[in-house]
This record gives structure tokens, C-alpha cells and sequence, in this order.
């Protein structure tokens, strides 16, 4: 539905603006970006993952994997050296390896993008290692309503987004101008899929979990090291197991369930884990009541 309150706005502040609630990405002409409609590179690569993942089982024979570490895992630039070395031969792994990953996919809000593709663009590349996407929606300031607040946003941050949109053009990037979404519900949507791992340069960037990724929230730096196709360092996460029994009902809500959790784990208690949870309660969950959690 066109949103008839823009077309009071000024002609040039108009042409920036999506006419749409929603827009999908692109670049600045949609009709010539392939990778606006590139189904491929939105999909892991599951046949490489696989591999990986038989190469981890023959490392570790006798030990079983959650979810997460298979995903995890089947990320390894080298399996033999990131999990064998300082972790008794495979025996004590979790907080104690050291992953050398390379991730499918990478994402940018518009704040921290600026860095990374100065990082990026002085590494002489032609285009990304991996496929990546900017998302402008850390800049706009919520004051007085989206028919206010988002015009003035692009006239304040013109020079940025042009910039980015310009960047994304080059590098072969996925560009979501302002207006088009909040970064972490338009990674859910697009490009979140199991098996994924994915970086983030955003603290909600782990809600793609909910569709069975691993998706991590980095910094600019980290982000440009899956950029340019070098192995991205983390020390082994332990694993906290959440079992959820029956459902839902009444005005409970997903929320809930993780600010009960919260309440009693702390952040310090999140810090260095992955928290996975099973159990029959997960089946009646939504995926984005999952994503919440």
C-alpha cells in the first residue's frame, strides 16, 4: 500500500524513499543485481558441510555432538588443528579449543558497516568472500512518528548511505535502504536457514537461531575477516542444555521463557555458551517465538 503522507515530502527526498512498508534488497538498480534474486547464494553450502562434518566424526569417533557443535564444527577451516591441539586429543574441547570458522554469510548494520568496508575495500578485493548484506536501520532516530523520522534520517545521513549503497554496488553486497527493515527481522526472514552459521555485526544478530543457524554478533573487524576469506577465531563455546516440557498457554509468551531464564543464569551465566534447547515444548514453538528466545 502507498503510503500517501510521503507525497507531501520534497520531490529528492521522495526518490530515496520506498513508496512500500517492507522493500526487499538491492542495489542501487534492482533490475541488474543478481544477487537480489539469487536463490543460491541464500542457501549453505550443505554438500561442503556434510564433508566437514564426516572429516569432525572420524576426529572424534567416540564423541557425541549437540546441534550446535555440528554446526559449529562443520565450520572448521581445519578440523585436526582446531580440535585436537590444547584439548587432550579431542578430550576437552568445549572452552578450551580454539575454532579457526569460515562462515557462510555475512550481515552490517549501517553504524558499524562504515568501518568494515574501509577495512574491506583496502584489501584490493573485487568482491565479497562471502555473501553479505548492509541493512540501514541503526540510524534512524525514533522521535515523532516514521513519516517524520525517517525522512530526516535520510537527509542527516545522506552522505553515509550513499556511501554504503554505492560500497554494496561495487562489492557485490545486498543493500536494504533505510525503510526496508530491522536488520535481525529481515535476517530471519531472508536469509536464516538450518545448518547456517553466519556473522553479524549486531547484538540481536543470534535470533536467526530460530530457524536452526548459528548466527554470532561481532564487530566491524571480525565481520571483515569472513569477508575476505580468512578463518575467523572463537574459543569453543560450552553448551547449556534448556529442556522444555508441555506448552504454552494463557498470556504466556516465549518472552517469558527466556526472561525467566535470564533472571536466573544472569548475562555472566550466558557469557561463553551456546544455549540449546530441546525437549517436546520446543515442537509448539513459532519461529519467531523461537527467535525471541
Amino acid at each position: 500500500m502507498v503510503n500517501h503522507s510521503l507525497l507531501a515530502l520534497p520531490s529528492s527526498i521522495r526518490q530515496l524513499l520506498p513508496l512500500h512498508r517492507r522493500t526487499l534488497a538491492t542495489t542501487a538498480d534492482a533490475s541488474t543485481s543478481a544477487a537480489a534474486s539469487d536463490v543460491s547464494a541464500r542457501t549453505p553450502p550443505y554438500p561442503k558441510l556434510l564433508k566437514r562434518l564426516h572429516a569432525v566424526r572420524q576426529l572424534l569417533p567416540n564423541r557425541p555432538l549437540t546441534l550446535a557443535e555440528k554446526i559449529l564444527f562443520s565450520h572448521l577451516d581445519n578440523p585436526e588443528e582446531s580440535l585436537l591441539e590444547g584439548t587432550s586429543n579431542g578430550a576437552d574441547i568445549r572452552g578450551k579449543a580454539t575454532l579457526k570458522l569460515k562462515p557462510d554469510r555475512v550481515a552490517m548494520q549501517d553504524a558499524s558497516a562504515q568501518m568494515a568496508l574501509l577495512q574491506f575495500m583496502s584489501c584490493g578485493l573485487p568482491t565479497t568472500a562471502v555473501p553479505a548484506s548492509i541493512h540501514c536501520d541503526h540510524m534512524i532516530v525514533g522521535e515523532k512518528g516514521a513519516d517524520v523520522d525517517l525522512p530526516n534520517s535520510i537527509t542527516g545521513n545522506k552522505e553515509v548511505y550513499d556511501f554504503l549503497e554505492s560500497a554494496a554496488k561495487k562489492y557485490g553486497i545486498e543493500f536494504w535502504p533505510p525503510g526496508a527493515g530491522i536488520i535481525h527481522q529481515a535476517v530471519l526472514e531472508n536469509y536464516a536457514a538450518p545448518g547456517l552459521m553466519m556473522l553479524g555485526t549486531d547484538s540481536h544478530t543470534p535470533n536467526a537461531g530460530g530457524l536452526g543457524a548459528i548466527a554470532i554478533g561481532v564487530g566491524g573487524a571480525d565481520a571483515v575477516d569472513a569477508l575476505v576469506d580468512a578463518p575467523w577465531e572463537l574459543k569453543a563455546p560450552k553448551i547449556r542444555g534448556v529442556r522444555l516440557e508441555g506448552k504454552l498457554s494463557g498470556w504466556a509468551s516465549p518472552k517469558d521463557v527466556i526472561m525467566y531464564l535470564a533472571g536466573k543464569l544472569t548475562v555472566r551465566g550466558g557469557t561463553g555458551y551456546i544455549i540449546e534447547y530441546h525437549g517436546p515444548g520446543v515442537q509448539s514453538l513459532s519461529c519467531t517465538g523461537m527467535a525471541t528466545m
